[in-house]
């Protein structure tokens, strides 16, 4: 399966040219024969924008995910939207099962190349260091894993690097492929690069890390978006300029290095 990660330019207040970003990052990944696209954290508001999230905020039946979900069919490529600012009081008016019925997410969406919305993700740690997520924001409840183009998948966002309790829960659901959107800044470039891999290694599953480029008034995106393989190897990665990784994975390749290095099975209960 080849996997691309949209490194893109996130801009403030240009919700239209980060969607046009977005949808020309989706065309360029099908071109060059990618089967996932996954896209960064709060891509159409940006992270840092935190006056923008009321404004940009939508229900997941919104015109965002909705333009995502109509280029993943065209285009006939799966899509992870990245995040969005969902409004959860509009989608609670639509029936959707949220964890309030007020208030906004940071949430994330997992298209198939139909178009068809497969697993809704909402991010479960809040971000309280120097940002506005723990107030403007509802954690989500659930861990979604779901069978895609061969893989468990499994979605995780940005700060959710940290907690590695998380990654363990979605190994006990089967998950060998995690994707994780991110708005990830300097300086931590460490912290980043050694959190990812070790929840690959840890875990002995893919991981694939998509952030975020660009400048805000607080803060600026290091990139550095990679693809790790169970072994916690580097396959792909950028600097922090705007680009599109991509990387061959095989599901295949989770269960040989399981087998070869069955850790999992050592586990033991505390």
């Amino acid at each position: 399966m080849k996997l691309a990660l949209a490194q893109l330019e996130v801009r403030a207040a240009d919700r239209d040219g980060n969607l046009e970003r977005a949808l020309t990052a989706v065309d360029d990944a099908a071109d060059r024969g990618a089967d996932l696209v996954a896209l960064p954290e709060l891509w159409n508001v940006g992270y840092f924008a935190f006056e923008s999230y009321e404004r940009g905020a939508e229900p997941l039946s919104g015109p965002t995910l909705t333009r995502l979900a109509e280029a993943a069919r065209d285009r006939d490529i799966a899509v992870l939207a990245g995040s969005v600012v969902e409004d959860l009081a509009e989608s609670a008016a639509d029936g959707e099962d949220v964890p309030d019925d007020d208030g906004l997410a940071n949430t994330a969406v997992l298209f198939d190349s139909d178009g068809r919305s497969r697993a809704v993700y909402r991010k479960h740690h809040l971000f309280g260091y120097e940002s506005a997520e723990t107030r403007l924001l509802t954690p989500g409840e659930s861990l979604p894993v779901v069978d895609l183009l061969g893989f468990r998948v499994a979605v995780t966002t940005c700060y959710d690097l940290r907690f590695p309790e998380q990654f363990r829960a979605l190994d006990a659901k089967g998950a060998d492929l995690v994707l994780v959107p991110s708005a990830w800044p300097y300086p931590r470039v460490e912290h980043w690069r050694t959190l990812s891999r070790a929840r690959a290694i840890e875990n002995l599953a893919y991981v694939a890390t998509v952030n975020g480029s660009g400048s805000f008034e607080d803060a600026d995106l290091l990139g550095r978006s990679t693809v790790y393989d169970p072994w916690g190897t580097t396959l792909a990665s950028a600097g922090d300029e705007p680009t599109l990784v991509t990387a061959e994975v095989e599901p295949d390749r989770v269960e040989r290095v399981r087998e070869e290095f069955p850790a999992l099975r050592d586990r033991r209960d505390y």
